[in-house]
């Protein structure tokens, strides 16, 4: 087999190996796909602006997350279920991130859950993704495990009052194998068993979460959650200054462009094109964080100097898990720091703390005004 060099090699090992389902599951968005095509198009519709004749000898890809330092501005999104990618699932991922000091984010629905990561995995920085639930007491026993766990930050996900339509999902009747758990909900399941008879097969964990899951949230939520918990929270899902406003004047500690990667509701913006919006409209107050597209070195560049403070990135970590668990993942990550790495020097940047915002511009920049 041919040396894997970038993340669309990892992409096509993975559509190669995994069955069917599983591939489309997690390499597919809702409904039509826009948002989901979108995400990654749109980065090749920006461009460098580069400043030679500068002096790019020595170079920083350090940086710090909400004063937690990281070797780089680049971490993993939060992602469901990645036991079917590979039998270590996020366990490899935390362990890939801790390799090359990066930020990896657990997801609530994750097939480990917060206390595996937090006892397996120790010189990783840590963060939970989390829903607020109808049962507001299983939404704060969940943000306490993972305090106790030593995770950092929670991040708050605004954009999933419901969850989208996924054709590929409904068509395939998509369900997790009965030996798979949503591992984090397992011991609030143990609670509430003896009055729900529930077979193990994603439909029904499937239909637990759907009821689990709050359509009724708002902002005063995340007022509440920062009550309830000593840690950060971040804000994930933001795609307009309002909302960037909204969650900053409720308490968050930084805002996440996202789209949820195209996969709840479509025809979105891509996030890179939601970026600016967002930046101006923090304007410094908050870290914003990005994910959505990013494919490669370059992309996080764009992101960086468009005003992302950290690039997320979740499917070419995922693809990474496939190929060779944790080595696979840590490749994967170590590609993308290497490309931003190059790209840097080439575009006459030395500080990820300091990329002018002019480095890079849309593509119409170039259009001709007559």
């Amino acid at each position: 087999m041919a040396k894997l060099v970038c993340v669309s090699d990892y992409q096509l090992y993975a559509e190669e190996t995994l069955p069917r389902p599983i591939l489309q599951y997690f390499n597919s968005g809702a409904n039509y796909e826009q948002t989901y095509r979108d995400n990654e198009l749109a980065f090749q519709r920006y461009t460098f602006r580069p400043r030679y004749m500068q002096n790019v000898s020595t170079h920083n890809l350090s940086t710090s997350l909400l004063g937690n330092d990281v070797t780089c501005p680049i971490g993993v999104s939060p992602m469901s279920m990645c036991r079917l990618a590979h039998p270590d699932g996020e366990i490899a991922l935390a362990k890939a991130c801790e390799a090359v000091g990066a930020c990896m984010t657990l997801s609530m629905t994750a097939t480990t859950s917060v206390e595996e990561i937090g006892s397996q995995v120790l010189g990783c920085l840590r963060w939970f993704q989390v829903h607020i639930l109808r049962d507001r007491e299983m939404t704060y026993r969940m943000v306490q495990r993972a305090e106790q766990a030593g995770f950092k930050a929670l991040v708050l996900t605004v954009d999933c009052a419901v969850h989208g339509k996924r054709y590929k999902d409904l068509r395939n009747q998509f369900a997790l194998p009965p030996h798979f758990k949503l591992a984090n909900f397992e011991e609030e399941l143990k609670r509430i068993q003896s009055s729900i008879k529930m077979e193990e097969s994603l439909l029904e964990w499937g239909q637990f979460v759907n009821q689990a899951f709050s359509p009724s949230h708002t902002w005063q939520d995340l007022t509440w959650l920062k009550r309830v918990t000593s840690l950060p929270i971040i804000a994930k899902g933001v795609l307009t200054g309002a909302d960037a406003e909204a969650a900053i004047q409720h308490g968050a500690n930084a805002v996440w462009v996202s789209n949820h990667g195209g996969r709840e509701l479509d025809c979105l913006p891509a996030s890179i094109d939601a970026l600016d919006e967002v930046s101006q409209a923090v304007n410094r107050q908050v870290e914003v964080y990005l994910d959505g597209g990013v494919r490669s070195g370059l992309d996080v560049l764009k992101a960086l100097a468009r005003g992302a403070h950290a690039v997320f990135c979740g499917r070419p970590a995922l693809w990474g898990l496939v190929h060779n668990g944790t080595e696979g993942a840590k490749h994967v990550l170590d590609i993308l720091q290497d490309e931003l790495s190059v790209g840097m020097a080439l575009a006459g940047v030395t500080d990820v703390k300091n990329i002018p915002h002019d480095l890079v511009v849309h593509k119409t920049f170039y259009t001709s005004k007559l």
